[in-house]
This record gives structure tokens, C-alpha cells and sequence, in this order.
């Protein structure tokens, strides 16, 4: 699926311009599903976490079974040299993925004989500062690890997320905020999620049941680098009710504010507004 524009394909050893075809009918990714990715930006010449994105993608690959073919150092490598095309000012969604070719005698098992391996990047702009996002609440939950892969970044995870979206788009919201399995807040459909009460910064617990993301780790470091209060905890609905301030956190726009959660307004708070300039004074400084 093409999201955005300029998109230049790695795959079998070089790189191609455009969207390339990467993947055959009967490779086991294809009709089963055995397909994880990666995401990370590139934005004003800035590369944020790369390396840490493509580690991840990495373990990704080995909890779905699938046998990582790629270092971290040399992904990074070739991601840069794919970059390479882009003008320094351009935003690009960098995408390595793998994926399984062969099955076991059951067809269901990857075997580890062979790994389908890209990267994909393309142009997507960032969202502006002022951007904000509506939430509500939504039936379906997220799953535990015992009912799936919630330990990677796994394509067959987000037909969920699609239902989550596709509900809350239907009912006038941008996106939805998701219970796990207990009923308690886990995250939104698309990102982790920060709530701000008296000052303090509280975000769920990473219980198992989804990815505590890259982004994630750095915003807490950076706010308790700052001295604020972070707490990670068990929250409910009526918790998120009643917060000061309520924003996203993901690789697609870094830092995206809440304006309403269901009836409740809120606005683009101080912490939501420190919390993103932390983020990018740190991505300059380590370019």
C-alpha cells in the first residue's frame, strides 16, 4: 500500500526506485501472515532512533519465527544510503520489514531456510504542531501474548486496529482509546498514549499486551531528564475523563495533543508542548 510519494524500494541487494513488487503468491508471508516492519523517520536530515527501530524489527522477526537476516549496523547502512536520494528538508516514513517464503510440512511454521527482507521509504509529511486528534471508546480490546504475536510489530496485529479506527471514524472521532483485556486503558489504535493530572504524567503500564514503543521510552526519559513525574501504571477510562492534557506518542508525528476524549475537551497543555520540544532539541543534538 502506498501511503505517501517518492517511494524507493531495497530489496534482493539494491535499490530500486518506486514501489516495487517484493513478494510472490505462495511465499508464506502472503497467505499466512508472517510479516513484521519497522518505522522511523526521517525529518530536516534528522534520523531519529534509527537504530534502535531497526533492532526492533529484528526481534520482531524472531517472535514471529522468522530468521533476521540483517545486523542493526548494516540496516542502518542501507538505510542511509537509501536516503541518500532525498533532499535533506524532505519527511520520509522509513519501513524495514521481513517476511516468511517457506513453510514446515504443515505449512503453517516458517521455516528458517529462507527470510524475505526490503526497506521501503516514502515521502510523508509530518503532521503540523497545531494538529490535534478526537478520541472515544471502542468494543474491541487489545489481545495478550497468549492469543497473539502483541511481542512484535506484526502486519497481522492491525486488522484490529483497523476495527478500532473504522468505529470510531464511524461514530465522528479521529481515533479510539483501547482497553486491554481487564477493561483497563492499554493505548489507542495507532499509538501509545500520555495523560497529564496536576502536573504529574501518567501513561499504562506495559503489561504485555502492546508494544511500549521506542518514542515512548525517549519521551519519559526526556521528561524525568526535566524532572517532571512520570508514573507508569494501571489507568482507567475515567482516569483519561479527567486529565489536564492527553497526547499520543508514536513514531508517525512524535508527539500528536488530545482535544477530546468523548465529551471531554481538553487543550494543547504545557507538558504536551515541552514534551515535543524536548524531543527534537535531543534528535538535532545527536545529528
Amino acid at each position: 500500500m502506498a501511503t505517501g510519494t517518492n517511494i524507493r524500494t531495497y530489496y534482493n541487494g539494491t535499490w530500486h526506485d518506486g514501489d516495487t513488487p517484493i513478494i510472490r503468491a505462495a511465499d508464506h508471508g502472503a497467505w499466512l501472515g508472517s510479516g513484521v516492519f519497522d518505522g522511523a523517520r526521517f525529518v530536516d536530515g534528522l534520523m531519529p532512533d534509527l537504530d534502535a527501530h531497526c533492532a526492533r524489527v529484528n526481534r520482531s522477526a524472531a517472535a514471529l519465527m522468522l530468521t533476521p537476516t540483517v545486523e542493526t549496523a548494516q540496516m542502518v547502512e542501507i538505510v542511509k544510503e537509501g536516503l541518500e536520494a532525498y533532499a535533506k528538508g524532505a519527511a520520509v516514513y522509513i519501513r524495514p520489514m521481513y517476511w516468511g517464503i517457506n513453510g514446515d510440512a504443515t505449512a503453517i511454521i516458517p521455516q528458517k531456510d529462507e527470510t524475505g527482507f526490503a526497506v521501503c521509504l516514502e515521502e510523508i509529511p509530518m503532521a503540523p504542531p497545531e494538529a490535534s486528534v478526537t478520541l472515544t471508546r471502542t468494543r474491541f480490546r487489545r489481545p495478550v501474548l497468549e492469543d497473539a504475536v502483541v511481542n512484535a510489530k506484526a502486519g497481522c496485529l492491525y486488522p484490529n486496529n483497523a476495527r478500532m479506527l473504522a468505529e470510531a471514524r464511524a461514530k465522528g472521532f479521529n481515533n479510539a482509546l483501547v482497553g486491554d483485556a481487564m477493561g483497563n486503558v492499554a493505548e489507542t489504535a495507532t499509538a501509545n498514549v500520555f495523560m497529564v493530572k496536576d502536573g504529574e504524567v501518567f501513561t499504562p503500564i506495559a503489561n504485555g499486551t502492546f508494544l511500549a514503543g521506542i518514542t515512548r521510552a525517549r519521551h519519559m526519559k526526556h521528561m524525568r531528564a526535566d524532572g517532571m513525574t512520570v508514573h507508569e501504571t494501571v489507568l482507567s477510562f475515567a482516569d483519561f475523563e479527567a486529565a489536564d492534557e492527553i497526547f499520543l506518542s508514536g513514531n508517525m508525528s512524535k508527539v500528536t495533543p488530545v482535544s477530546a476524549f468523548e465529551e471531554n475537551q481538553y487543550q494543547v497543555g504545557p507538558v504536551t508542548r515541552r514534551v515535543r520540544d524536548m524531543y527534537w532539541d535531543w534528535a538535532r543534538s545527536e545529528s
